[in-house]
């Protein structure tokens, strides 16, 4: 199989793999847990039982997230600039311009800072060159993808193994975008460049589930103890951020999510479907999660209600994934609608000739 046959011939939208969603499903989950779990014991002062978790899925939390992102790239990358940003940039600037001004609202007393609406407009600037808060990963989806389609004559290999050189090299510079995007880009363009085999390794996983469950335990075992081991080079707390280890261990964990998901759409019952409905619909909670995780915090901190770090991280996540969900429901069909569907005003190209559904793009 080559690498240019990799990027192409995936199923259509319509017939998507479900364990895709489950997968997608598992990263939304582990993303909003982090934010959860971290910002609830900064708040208590104290740690709990998920904080284990967060660090144990740290080495590959992002990582499968864009490769999962990046595996359907090659059926819109070869059409024209005018579709192909439709739905590859002015989607995601849509939603990411749209949502910089929810949050900034929200948080418009620490933004300005008594300094009036002149620090927010700078602060709204700020944002088009800088990406804000949790948003940032929707910025980077368009940049990235943009790139590619402009990279996609270089010879596959080239590409990923220079995507994988700017993981690897330490790059410390004052931009968060250049350094997340050296830390990310080879994830994504993985993704594309590998779909096929990525298809195919999870074709296998459900042909021999023993051999992939033995070979999960294995991994598992191996990235806790990098996950938890302290590193001996300053700058890097843990041999799983080490250089090289880290590219390593992004790839095989996610290589693993995409295997537990293989499993788990096998398996079937209410987890796996409860992961694929919050995977079909990653967009919404990664959008909205932020204000009731914020919210349920803060109500939690201030009432003495639970005094369980663990506990009031598992209430906080579950707030923070289950409300977006039920919101965008309740909304459907309304004028709010435009919070997690992007308009018709807001195509270049009218939505018939679109490859999918909005909610179904990163």
């Amino acid at each position: 199989m080559g690498w240019q046959g990799t990027a192409k011939g995936r199923p259509d939208e319509a017939m998507r793999l479900a364990w895709v969603d489950v997968a997608k499903g598992l990263c939304i989950v582990l993303v909003v847990m982090m934010h959860a779990t971290i910002g609830t014991g900064e708040a208590m002062g104290s740690e709990g039982f998920l904080h284990p978790v967060v660090a144990f899925a740290k080495p590959f939390r992002i990582p499968d997230f864009f490769l999962l992102s990046g595996l359907f790239l090659g059926r819109v990358i070869d059409r024209d600039w005018r579709l192909f940003a439709d739905r590859r940039l002015v989607h995601f600037a849509y939603f990411y311009g749209l949502w910089v001004l929810i949050q900034s609202a929200a948080k418009y007393g620490q933004i300005t800072d008594g300094a009036g609406p002149s620090a927010f407009l700078a602060h709204l600037a700020h944002a088009l060159v800088e990406p804000y808060s949790t948003l940032w990963f929707i910025y980077l989806l368009a940049v990235f993808s943009v790139l590619t389609k402009l990279l996609r004559r270089v010879p596959a290999p080239v590409l990923l193994g220079f995507a994988a050189l700017l993981q690897i090299v330490p790059i410390a510079t004052h931009s968060y975008l250049v350094e997340e995007f050296c830390a990310r880009y080879v994830y994504f363009l993985a993704g594309y460049l590998l779909a096929g085999r990525i298809f195919a390794f999870a074709d296998a996983v459900r042909a021999h589930p023993r051999r992939a469950l033995a070979a999960l335990g294995l991994w598992a075992c191996a990235n806790a103890y990098l996950a938890f081991a302290p590193s001996p080079l300053p700058g890097f707390p843990t041999l799983a951020s080490l250089p090289f280890v880290s590219l390593v261990l992004g790839s095989a964990g996610a290589l693993a999510i995409v295997a537990g998901a293989a499993l788990l759409t096998q398996a079937g019952g209410r987890l796996t479907a409860a992961l694929r409905a919050c995977g079909r619909r990653s967009i919404v909670i990664y959008l909205a999660f932020f204000l009731p995780m914020a919210a349920t915090r803060t109500l939690l901190v201030k009432t003495g209600f639970v005094t369980d770090a663990g506990l009031a991280s598992v209430i906080v996540t579950a707030v923070a994934i289950i409300l977006p969900l039920l919101f965008e429901r309740l909304i459907r069909g309304t004028a709010l609608d435009v919070l997690f569907r992007r308009p018709s005003a807001f195509h270049i190209v009218p939505e018939q000739r679109r490859v999918t559904p909005a909610l179904r793009a990163a």
